[in-house]
């Protein structure tokens, strides 16, 4: 009984560090490439509010409000897939997630939605466009 017990934890920590394995590996292969994700970390406090302007937006298609409202349940959850106290990397995979999102959400929404909700400069949206990905299908 006891062994059985044991068993199952052991198998239980196994699935949740395989688990968090996977999805450490899922932020490296959707990271922004280059010179992006350092964009991405400057921007994160505008993509924040950019992220809540766009959820309170009832104009938007609801799996994008879902999506985004699942961003924010994420980035208010106090544990991450990588620990904030750790440098660089701490706040690299909330910025990884955001920008992920916002890809998906940019593409869904369009260019014009997320320029009349970005709160920040014309080079931060600039920044964005090129982050999203949004560039290679601009005219």
């Amino acid at each position: 009984m006891i062994g059985t017990w044991w068993e199952l934890v052991i198998g239980a920590a196994v699935a949740v560090i395989a688990t968090w394995a996977a999805l450490v590996v899922a932020l490296v292969v959707v990271r922004p490439r280059g010179g992006l994700l350092r964009e991405s970390l400057r921007l994160l406090p505008d993509m924040l509010r950019l992220v809540r302007r766009l959820a309170a937006d009832r104009d938007l298609p609801r799996g994008v409000r879902v999506r985004l409202w699942l961003l924010l349940a994420y980035l208010a959850f106090p544990i991450d897939l990588i620990p904030d106290f750790i440098p660089v990397l701490g706040y690299a995979d909330d910025a990884i997630v955001v920008a992920a999102v916002l890809r998906s959400v940019v593409r869904r929404a369009g260019p014009a939605v997320v320029e009349r909700h970005w709160p920040g400069s014309a080079d931060g949206l600039a920044a964005l466009v090129r982050l999203t990905g949004l560039h290679k299908r601009l005219p």
